[in-house]
């Protein structure tokens, strides 16, 4: 259904790099969801009242929010498309996240407004009349949700969407909740009536802490991407993939990867050339480097050179016993950037050492226990070191 839907609705829809078929492919899932949330919150809206059913008329507000969280989303896809300018040199896909956002604030207001309406219930409790129209329209309701969840987790895989993930999050959450007012529906036949008449609110409850998760979820992930995560580890297969078909790349490091939205990565790095050859051609392979990171897979990439010495025995000794100190002292510290400058007195080695996040000794803990370790080699040397936190 959905590639149909693309084929019928979206020009070269495969083509989602480009901003234009992003779009519509947004567009296409937003209104979608908007005609399927209207249409289930009207019909629940309708069998509730009837049915006298508080939780039911909670599940139709809830939809009712997911047609204004999708109104969100359909707005927030024309604003991600504006192309960059002066103010914002990086163009406007970060939107996205602020859409998100403003999504999981919708959802955990419908949290709280539910909580409110089954204390009220609770305090002059109603037996719901049971229904066959009651029962068919939850159990439409809740293959819709499973659909609408399906078809944005799809979609927002294509296109790498925050906002549509969220989406199906939250329509998940909404079929796991509609299902457990179903129940409700059916336990109203078995359960004596003092209880049957408790039934309903206590399925409220039970369908708003759900829903509060679920905009929790949705909110957690939103607050990440505006903070800023760490690097996939598919960008990071990309860029040591093409890198590493160049021999003279000698190494990676200092690497830095900034999220602007789908579409616009900005990453820097470090690539180690032997200093003796020619700087021209090593140039030109970083030229070549950064072009094709563009070319492939769509990242803006700035990547320092760093020539360095490859052939002279002294410094590959003292580079022996710095990264010898650094694996003793925990084995993901890795090396670069060593370098040597003798003195009449003494020798300076200055390197940059970096150091996993998870590592929980502190920086000066690690200067100065690789600075003990040469010293213990030579006294004479002395470490210039700095800490990358990575």
């Amino acid at each position: 259904m959905t590639e149909l839907l693309g084929r019928l609705f979206i020009k070269n829809r495969d083509n989602v790099k480009d901003p234009a078929v992003r779009r519509a492919w947004g567009t296409l899932v937003s209104v979608l969801c908007i005609l399927f949330n209207i249409l289930l919150s009207a019909f629940k809206f309708l069998v509730g009242t009837l049915a006298g059913s508080l939780s039911i008329m909670a599940d139709a507000a809830n939809n009712l929010s997911d047609a204004a969280a999708s109104v969100v989303a359909l707005l927030s896809f024309k604003l991600a498309a504006k192309p960059a300018d002066r103010d914002h040199p990086f163009g406007h896909a970060r939107i996205e996240y602020i859409a998100s956002m403003v999504v999981s604030f919708l959802i955990l207001f419908v949290a709280v407004e539910l909580v409110r309406g089954a204390i009220e219930k609770i305090v002059a409790p109603v037996l719901p009349v049971f229904s066959i129209l009651t029962v068919a329209v939850l159990g439409v309701s809740v293959l819709c949700k499973l659909y609408i969840a399906y078809f944005n987790r799809r979609v927002g895989k294509k296109i790498d969407s925050d906002v549509m993930r969220a989406t199906a999050t939250d329509s998940l959450s909404d079929a796991a909740a509609t299902t457990a007012v179903l129940l409700s529906q059916v336990l109203i036949l078995v359960l004596p009536q003092h209880i049957g008449r408790y039934l309903d609110p206590a399925m409220s409850i039970a369908v708003a802490v759900m829903v509060f998760f679920a905009g929790i979820n949705v909110l957690k992930d939103a607050k990440d991407e505006i903070l800023g995560t760490a690097p996939s580890d598919e960008v990071i297969a990309t860029i040591q993939r093409i890198v590493g078909e160049y021999p003279d790349a000698l190494g990676i490091h200092d690497l830095m990867v900034h999220s602007y939205g789908a579409g616009r990565t900005v990453v820097s790095l470090h690539v180690e050339v032997d200093g003796k050859k020619d700087m021209i051609a090593s140039h030109d392979m970083i030229d070549l480097i950064e072009r094709r990171l563009f070319e492939e897979a769509q990242i803006t990439c700035t990547v320092h050179m760093d020539p360095i010495v490859t052939d002279d025995p002294e410094l590959d000794r003292w580079l022996d016993v710095a990264s010898k100190a650094a694996t003793a002292l925990d084995p993901r510290l890795k090396l670069h950037d060593f370098r040597m400058v003798p003195g009449l007195t003494h020798t300076n080695l200055i390197f940059d050492v970096a150091v996993p996040f998870e590592i929980s000794a502190s920086d000066q803990e690690i200067k100065d226990a690789l600075a003990a370790a040469v010293a213990k080699e030579d006294p004479t040397h002395f470490t210039v070191i700095t800490v990358d936190r990575v």
